[in-house]
């Protein structure tokens, strides 16, 4: 069963647990199928249209991106729309660890699949985890 909109906080919350624990799959064609085939992001300064494009995306973030795991957390929602926080953990080939910290936000279609995502994301050096 798909969770669409209008949102609730319960289902609101669901959502956000959901991209969280698909996300954290790091399977591009997986994580690309919760998002509508023209969906728009901009992800940093990258700007991509459909599943082409998320996928071979993801496919290089997870391939620079050793190791990745990814927390969000629901910060506001409205409607069709998410916003949530969110920080992950990840190393270089070369071992120096990442933790990435950002907001997102989501506008949603009808069937419940993303069809608008914004990322702004800052990278911070950390030790070892």
């Amino acid at each position: 069963m798909s969770i669409t909109p209008p949102f609730t906080e319960a289902s609101a919350r669901q959502k956000v647990q959901i991209a969280e624990d698909l996300w954290n799959t790091r399977d591009p064609q997986k994580v690309a199928k919760a998002y509508t085939e023209d969906c728009v992001w901009r992800n940093r300064n990258e700007f991509l249209q459909g599943h082409t494009e998320i996928e071979a995306f993801l496919t290089r973030k997870w391939q620079k991106e050793v190791d990745y795991k990814l927390k969000k957390e629901l910060f506001i929602f409205s409607g069709e729309k998410i916003a949530v926080q969110f920080e992950y953990v990840w190393h270089d080939h070369n071992g120096q660890w990442f933790r990435s910290y950002g907001l997102e936000h989501w506008e949603f279609a009808d069937d419940g699949r993303m069809k608008k995502r914004t990322a702004s994301i800052n990278d911070v050096l950390t030790e070892p985890k």
